[in-house]
C-alpha cells in the first residue's frame, strides 16, 4: 500500500528542488531523511519534512486498514517535483517603465511505499 504527501506552492524554483529529489529518488525513508539532514540546500528541509509526512500517513492508513507496517521497509518510490504558478511581482525601470519578476513556486509530491 503507498502513501502519498505532497506540499503545493512551495518558495523555490523546482529546477533547484529537482537537484534534491534526484539525491533521495528510491532510498529508503529513513536513509533519506537522514541523508536530506545534511544537505545544505532549501528545499532539503522541505523534502525532509514531506517524507517524513508520507511516513506517518503510511503508518495511520495501516492502522485504519489493521494491518501491521514495519516503518524500515518503506522506500520511496515516486518523488515529483513539477512548476506552480509563479508569483508576479513588478520592478520599476527606468523612464516610468516597470519590468515583470516572476518568482517562481514549485508542487511537491513523494510516494513512499513497501518495498517488494
Amino acid at each position: 500500500m503507498d502513501a502519498t504527501a505532497s506540499l503545493r506552492f512551495a518558495r523555490i524554483s523546482a529546477r533547484k528542488a529537482r537537484l534534491v529529489a534526484d539525491v533521495v529518488r528510491g532510498k529508503p525513508a529513513g536513509e533519506a531523511v537522514e541523508a536530506l539532514r545534511f544537505l545544505d540546500k532549501k528545499s532539503a528541509p522541505l523534502i525532509a519534512k514531506l517524507v517524513e509526512s508520507a511516513v506517518a500517513n503510511a503508518e495511520q492508513s495501516a492502522k485504519l486498514g489493521n494491518r501491521e507496517l514495519d516503518i524500515d521497509t518503506l522506500i520511496i518510490k515516486r518523488i515529483e517535483v513539477g512548476q506552480a504558478s509563479g508569483l508576479r511581482r513588478f520592478r520599476p525601470r527606468a523612464q516610468g517603465r516597470a519590468t515583470p519578476i516572476v518568482k517562481k513556486t514549485a508542487h511537491i509530491t513523494v510516494v513512499v511505499g513497501e518495498e517488494s
